[in-house]
């Protein structure tokens, strides 16, 4: 038996007793501190305590026990160097093979809603960390798990084997480095947090797998779905899948887009994307008659698109989605009703996630070649910004509701964008377009006939007057943007010419 040494200490007590119990058979001695150890002997378990080997007492309500040469000397020193082996011996230190160590639950103490900095700081782990530091460091001669789901695969080759594979050993230590990077990434988070600091010296993030995807974009890309070590409430990453065949990279990206859209609005809407743009938004009085407004708007386009909605889906809304071939319906919840209706669909996948208003700043990452973006979300909204009118027209009431319905779609469509409303729905979408006027012709061919009396959001300002022209002939009395260009007067005469009203905010919604 090669691995005649093992030390114990672990929050996560998961599938512990049967595997300690099973290396014990095994013939290996078990060493282990305070609340591990004392487990460990209830189930009978026999246990050489961390002070026995260290002939020193556990001290400062536990933040000093095991760092000590005794215990280091046995992860660090190398077996086949002859001078580790020679010091090893004068100062009576023992090699340990095998370290089970997981660490004190820093991310869930901080996700208590009233925890303390006091009790956050305290369960900053700090012998756990560098014990699988040393064990991961020397893996050719030290096993090292941290994750209770590896227990059966090391068991399995110490009763097959005798020992633990070196190429086991050095996934572990690789999985044990992405660990304590993980668990000090978050410290470093909350403290950055806590300080208020702006765009630090260096920047640290961490995820974990989710799932894996079959692909990316496209069958040749691999890819895989991580999410925040602290999920996001009301995020894509933390909806509840109830029914329907696995997410892919696509379903997720446009999932999000749908989700972060359908949070602008208060009343009952729904929100229609394809490709990650919206092709239907529609707010009416119930979900029923705003997804009524979301389909008519592009009954084309929402075929093979996502949905999301703000409010629980009930039967007749369900019965209408029902009619046509969609990927996901993201929701607040599903009535009984409405959730045995749509999940006759074998393949439609049914996504559960708060859905409500919040400005909350959140930072965007966004990866480039060899580095990444880092931004404050667009949480801006409709209330934050400065309004002025500087036509002669000001907006009707019924105006005023289409352009706050354009402004809000706009800013989440790629530019340069340009979004017509009209009675509570999106009539037209320009997206993604090389140039503004481009974006509206699209827009207003799309919404035809519609586009009379219509509103007109675009994401940026007018760089010369041919947009407001363009809406115009096409029947738009109304238009939301920016302002800004050194053109500004010439597209506000060409308002004040055809009569139409036209409101700057001051905020510009470049989405790239």
């Amino acid at each position: 038996m090669k691995n005649k040494r093992a030390l114990i200490s672990v929050s996560n007590k998961e599938g512990l007793i049967p595997f300690v119990q099973k290396l014990t058979e095994l013939g290996v001695e078990i060493i282990s501190t305070g609340g591990t150890s004392k487990l460990l002997e209830e189930n009978g378990v026999n246990v050489t305590g961390i002070s026995e080997v260290t002939s020193f007492p556990e001290m400062l309500d536990g933040r000093v026990k095991t760092l000590h040469p005794m215990i280091h000397g046995g992860l660090l020193g190398i077996r086949d160097n002859e001078e580790h082996v020679k010091t090893m011996k004068e100062h009576g230190i023992q090699p340990i093979d095998l370290v089970v160590v997981n660490l004190y639950p820093f991310k869930e103490t901080i996700q208590k809603p009233d925890v303390s900095y006091e009790d956050a700081i305290e369960n900053i782990d700090i012998g756990g960390p560098s014990m699988l530091r040393s064990a991961a460091k020397n893996h050719r001669f030290v096993t090292v798990v941290v994750d209770p789901s590896d227990y059966e695969k090391v068991v399995n080759e110490l009763t097959t084997n005798d020992e633990v594979s070196f190429e086991t050993k050095q996934r572990l230590a690789a999985k044990v480095f992405r660990h304590t990077a993980g668990y000090d990434a978050l410290i470093g988070e909350y403290l950055t947090n806590l300080v208020e600091e702006e765009n630090p010296e260096s920047l640290t993030v961490t995820y974990e797998k989710k799932q894996d995807l079959r692909y990316g974009e496209n069958p040749h890309q691999k890819a895989a779905f991580y999410q925040k070590s602290i999920p996001t409430k009301g995020s894509i990453s933390s909806a509840k899948q109830l029914h329907g065949k696995e997410l892919s990279y696509n379903n997720i990206n446009d999932a999000d887009a749908a989700l972060t859209i359908v949070k602008e609005f208060k009343d009952p809407a729904i929100v229609a994307v394809k490709h990650m743009n919206p092709c239907g938004v529609g707010v009416g009085e119930t979900i029923s008659s705003a997804y009524d407004k979301a389909y008519e708007a592009d009954p084309i386009s929402i075929f093979g698109g996502i949905v999301a909605a703000n409010r629980v889906i009930d039967a007749e809304t369900a019965i209408k989605l029902k009619e046509i071939f969609l990927e996901i319906v993201i929701a607040p919840g599903f009535t009984d009703e409405a959730f045995e209706i749509l999940s006759s669909k074998k393949n439609l996948r049914l996504l559960q996630v708060e859905v409500e208003i919040h400005s909350k700043i959140e930072t965007r990452l966004t990866t480039v070649s060899g580095g990444v973006l880092v931004q404050e979300s667009d949480h801006l909204s409709f209330e934050d910004a400065v309004i002025s009118i500087p036509t002669k027209r000001v907006p009707t009431d019924s105006e005023w509701e289409d352009l706050k319905l354009a402004w809000k779609v706009v800013k989440h469509v790629k530019s340069n964008a340009i979004v017509l409303a009209k009675d509570g729905m999106t009539i037209g979408i320009g997206a993604g377009q090389m140039n503004r006027v481009g974006a509206a012709k699209i827009a207003i061919e799309q919404a035809g006939e519609q586009a009379t009396s219509s509103a007109l959001g675009s994401d940026a300002f007018f760089p010369m007057d041919d947009t407001v022209e363009a809406a115009a002939k096409a029947g738009v009395t109304a238009i939301i943007q920016p302002g800004g260009s050194i053109r500004d007067e010439d597209s506000i005469k060409k308002a004040d010419e055809y009569g139409m009203t036209m409101v700057f905010t001051g905020i510009r919604h470049f989405k790239h």
